[in-house]
């Protein structure tokens, strides 16, 4: 399986198997994390930290301090396909990392910008 990134009328492929999103927060200008895994055809979130709380950022109550963030486990199913939005006038850009490879995504207003895990990667 491979992870299948469509953004800015460009189609990414990267054999991965796990990655981690980031962004900074549009109001409180905090650094938000998640780490991801490929399960079974689907994506799934099993950790997310966000360096404090404000407007917008509503922590779970299995939120717990380390350090400058707060850690959880979001209590989420598996999802086909993740949609973000690229502005290009957020805060910061999204960075998706897988290994050692890191993308910023949505730098500037386009399409959103899609990511799905699939076989043989072709834009829907």
């Amino acid at each position: 399986m491979s992870l299948c990134i469509a953004a800015s009328g460009k189609l990414i492929v990267l054999a991965a198997t796990a990655f981690s999103l980031n962004w900074t927060h549009s109001v409180e200008k905090t650094v938000w994390s998640e780490n991801w895994i490929v399960e079974g055809g689907a994506l799934r979130v099993v950790q997310a930290s966000v360096e404090g709380s404000g407007a917008g950022i509503d922590l779970p109550d299995n939120a717990v301090r380390q350090g400058e963030s707060w850690v959880y486990t979001p209590d989420l199913a598996p999802v086909e396909k993740l949609t973000l939005a690229a502005s290009g006038v957020t805060a910061s850009p999204w960075t998706l990392c897988a290994g050692e490879t890191c993308l910023e995504l949505g730098t500037v207003s386009a399409d959103p910008i899609r990511i799905w895990v699939s076989e043989q990667c072709a834009a829907d």
